[in-house]
């Protein structure tokens, strides 16, 4: 399974991608989800990914390899990120019709990023190659094993969010989706793209044996039960007869 989160506010964007493509008792496999494209100073493209690990791979190929042949049409070519989400969801759908077209081969892609000329912008590209962008009412977007990291995102991410809050809020929320999910797993990777730079940015790689990772986890889970303790009691004069 696979956990997907990227966050667009005021200050720019962050991406957060597990690594883990399959777990059971005797097998965990692990490929990166998150991709990187861009040209310093003009554009900068941050893609992750989610579903048929097949079909994601040939999609982020073909996106290498129409860059480096310069094709009429590529990352460096299309005048936005909306763009961009078009010619990405083509050649999903092109690949997913290719190896038969049916549900075992779907992959969503989030893909974010600035072009010159354009502001930041973050887009969910689905199976069928459509889109939506987020907006100052839903400045985040997931894939994947989604539910179980949102209502901490919910909580404290607004527009006004600084970036390495909104990151931080991110791998919480990744933290979340590990505990109660164990096909979610590290490496987790980290992109922190700051508006109107055009550069790449900060770029984190943690391991399961980061140390960092495992405080995040056991200062989390204290700081829940901590704070679940101090909830006010249930009122036994609140009790209705029935």
């Amino acid at each position: 399974m696979t956990y997907c989160v990227a966050v667009l506010v005021d200050e720019g964007i962050t991406f957060c991608s597990d690594s883990r493509t399959s777990a059971g008792a005797d097998q965990i496999n692990t490929y990166t989800k998150m991709f990187r494209f861009g040209m310093d100073g003009n554009r900068q493209y941050v893609i992750l990914s989610a579903g048929n690990l097949a079909t994601t791979q040939a999609v982020i190929d073909r996106l290498a390899k129409d860059i480096a042949n310069s094709a009429d049409i590529n990352l460096n070519t299309v005048a936005d990120l909306h763009e961009a989400a078009d010619y990405i969801g083509a050649l999903s759908v092109e690949q997913q019709n290719k190896t038969g077209g049916t549900a075992t081969f779907e992959s969503s892609f989030i893909v974010g990023g600035q072009v010159h000329g354009s502001p930041p912008q973050l887009v969910l590209i689905y199976p069928q190659g459509n889109h939506i962008s987020a907006s100052d009412l839903t400045p985040f977007l997931q894939i994947g094993e989604s539910k179980y990291g949102k209502p901490i995102l919910d909580r404290i991410i607004n527009s006004k969010t600084d970036l390495h809050t909104v990151a931080l809020c991110s791998l919480v929320s990744m933290d979340s989706t590990m505990r109660s999910n164990l096909t979610v797993g590290p490496p987790i990777d980290i992109q922190i793209y700051r508006a109107n730079s055009l550069m790449p940015g900060e770029y984190y790689h943690l391991e399961s044996e980061s140390e960092y990772l495992k405080n995040i986890n056991r200062v989390w889970n204290e700081r829940m039960v901590e704070s679940f303790a101090g909830l006010p009691p249930l009122d036994s004069s609140l009790a209705v007869n029935r």
